[in-house]
Order: C-alpha cells, then sequence, then structure tokens
C-alpha cells in the first residue's frame, strides 16, 4: 500500500555535496511524520532529520547546518539535500514515514517509524 523509493544515491568527493530524493505513495494522511536515516558499516541506524505535517523539523546535531530536510507536495517526495560531505557521511540512507506526530526526542528514533524505503547508498571519498 504505502511505498517509499529512494533516490540520488551515489558517490561524491569530500566536501561535495549530493541530494537524495524519496518518492511517496499511497499515502493519504493529513497527520504524519517523515524522517532521514542512515546506517553506516558496523554502526547503529541514526536519525539524520526529521519533519511533519506541523512543520516541525529535527536535526541530528552531528549533520546540523549540512543537511536539510524537505518536502515538494507537487512531486510528492521527500528530499534531503547534503553539503559539505565529509567520509563519516558515507552510510546508507533510508527515508521513512508514521501517520502521526511526534514529539523532538522522538522524532530521530528508527522505532517510531513504520514505513521504510529499500535505502540509497551513499559514499563520500577523500
Amino acid at each position: 500500500q504505502v511505498q517509499l523509493v529512494e533516490s540520488g544515491g551515489g558517490s561524491v568527493q569530500a566536501g561535495g555535496a549530493l541530494r537524495l530524493s524519496c518518492q511517496v505513495s499511497g499515502y493519504t494522511y493529513s497527520t504524519y511524520s517523515f524522517a532521514w536515516f542512515r546506517q553506516a558499516p558496523g554502526k547503529e541506524r541514526e536519525g539524520v532529520a526529521a519533519l511533519d505535517s506541523e512543520r516541525s523539523v529535527s536535526e541530528a546535531a552531528s549533520i546540523q547546518g549540512r543537511f536539510t530536510i524537505s518536502r515538494d507536495s507537487a512531486k510528492n517526495t521527500l528530499n534531503l539535500e547534503m553539503h559539505s560531505l565529509k567520509p563519516e557521511d558515507t552510510a546508507v540512507y533510508y527515508c521513512a514515514a508514521v501517520p502521526k506526530l511526534l514529539p523532538p526526542w522522538r522524532a530521530l528514533k528508527d522505532g517510531e517509524y513504520i514505513y521504510w524505503g529499500q535505502g540509497t547508498q551513499v559514499t563520500v571519498s577523500s
């Protein structure tokens, strides 16, 4: 029913930029939260950024000032614009959604989300 499909991953040099997109289909809820997560080899899944239907935005402290989350209602996509990429940003990036609002202390926890994309690989070389 609900489907999320990421695209835009690839390889980039350190200091470069990359834009990820998550195509959303079968999702008609007016109250919702969306988020981007990532998982690097040997590490746990980490929340990157989140936004909800009341315009609340949450960001991981480690990426403040470098990543921007947004939603394009016309194209029905969730986007993540990444700048000043570092090798430690290398990971599989996932988009996720849940049809409810989340307080800030829960917005970047993967257990809160029930719909997930398949992931897209981002590799940053030094």
